[in-house]
């Protein structure tokens, strides 16, 4: 007695290769879905409305095969001004540098493949809702990696900014208020003068006065007086003589 044993039935060539095809392309979405590219982003100690001397922590992704991140240029949100902000922590040797707009931190050349991460510390968030710091990344050679874009209603965009989503602030928090500038006292119009002012000077007496008369010149219009009345009182005797003189002659 014979047991016969059937074969399936292959399946013809066309459909084969479609099937094949079908696992490719699995392949090729499943590698699609990997790590996506380069970027910047931002996490914060405090991520509140209004929270103060809060620790912004940045990490740029080297994306380069052939060199360094050398700099990191920043420019902040409306409502952080950079005399705000100051460096908290970065690769060794880096420096930090207010701009006019934002700051940049840089340096000698990371090593290739390396990411950039440094912290700096934030006076006081503003009330806001979420917070875009754009940023530029260059390299030891040259090239420029511009993290500059922000998404818009929720679409996504090639070059994304690292964006810091705020919660609502903290019960009875408060902008920090400005540092007042000096401003002058004004003066008061009957204030009496401090004792350490300088008295006002005073004029200087007259040395003469118009209607006071000179020593001198009293002492010569007496002589005259005197000479004159003893030259009348001469005039007089002398024809007072002559007039006795001639009636006794007569």
């Amino acid at each position: 007695m014979h047991t016969s044993h059937r074969r399936l039935p292959l399946l013809p060539l066309p459909l084969r290769r479609v099937g094949l095809a079908a696992v490719g392309a699995a392949v090729l979405l499943g590698l699609a879905a990997g790590p996506a590219a380069a970027h910047a982003e931002v996490s914060a100690s405090d991520p509140r409305a209004l929270a103060e001397n809060v620790t912004l922590s940045f990490t740029s992704e080297a994306e380069s095969d052939t060199a360094g991140i050398t700099e990191l240029r920043v420019v902040l949100p409306e409502g952080i001004a950079p005399d705000a902000v100051t460096l908290k922590e970065a690769p060794k040797e880096w420096k930090f540098t207010a701009t006019p707009d934002g700051y940049s931190v840089g340096g000698a050349a990371l090593a290739t493949g390396t990411d950039a991460e440094y912290s700096i510390t934030v006076r006081q968030l503003p009330d806001a809702k979420s917070l875009a710091f754009k940023t530029l990344e260059t390299y030891g050679d040259g090239k420029v990696s511009r993290w500059i874009e922000t998404p818009t209603d929720g679409r996504k965009v090639d070059n994304p900014a690292p964006v810091l989503k705020l919660q609502p602030a903290a019960p009875g928090a408060r902008p920090i208020a400005p540092s007042p500038s000096p401003t002058p006292t004004p003066s008061t119009p009957n204030a009496q003068p401090s004792s350490s002012a300088p008295p006002a000077p005073t004029p200087a007496p007259d040395t003469q006065r118009a209607d006071a008369a000179d020593p001198a010149d009293t002492e010569g219009n007496t002589g005259v007086v005197v000479a004159a009345v003893a030259a009348v009182v001469v005039l007089g005797g002398a024809g007072a003589f002559r007039w006795t003189r001639r009636g006794r002659q007569s």
